[in-house]
């Protein structure tokens, strides 16, 4: 028989270890392996050696799996604790944003009225309005600034028990 013919036994050998073949190939290589020995032989180690790994002891350090489960309790509640404070969080921003627009015209009235009355060029009085309506971002932008960088550092319940 060809090299070919082995060689492509031999990959749907470790493919149907791994990940499952069609049946067409499952049928071939069933026949295959009857007349071939060799091929056979590697199906039959294969397959030793697979339930040797998966029977074989991993040893792990004591107490793994409790300081596992106390470190997901841990981040778990830090992560509550925090969740409320995110949701007022965006529910103020999704307020401020509501009234920021709706009052918009009115406030573009009132920097037009002051720049007539106080004499103030329109450029002078738009680029306050421009301004009015900018800050609210900047804060907010300085606001997840500040907590993403809050984010960045470490928390207290890593460093401990390290």
């Amino acid at each position: 028989m060809s090299a070919n013919i082995h060689d492509h036994a031999l990959q749907l050998i470790a493919q149907a270890r791994v990940e499952g073949i069609p049946e067409a190939d499952s049928t071939w290589l069933r026949a295959h392996l009857e007349e071939c020995d060799s091929c056979s032989d590697h199906a039959r180690h294969t397959d030793r050696a697979l339930r040797a790994l998966r029977t074989a002891a991993i040893p792990l350090p004591g107490g793994l799996a409790s300081r596992t489960q106390f470190r997901v309790r841990l981040r778990a509640m830090e992560l509550r604790e925090r969740e409320p404070a995110h949701r007022a969080l965006w529910f103020a921003y999704a307020i401020s944003w509501a009234f920021g627009i709706a009052s918009a015209p009115y406030v573009w009235r009132l920097f037009a009225w002051f720049g007539e009355r106080t004499g103030v060029p329109k450029l002078v009085w738009e680029l306050g309005f421009g301004l009015w309506w900018t800050i609210p971002a900047l804060f907010a932008a300085a606001v997840l600034l500040i907590e993403s960088l809050r984010k960045s550092e470490p928390a207290d319940w890593i460093n401990q028990g390290s």
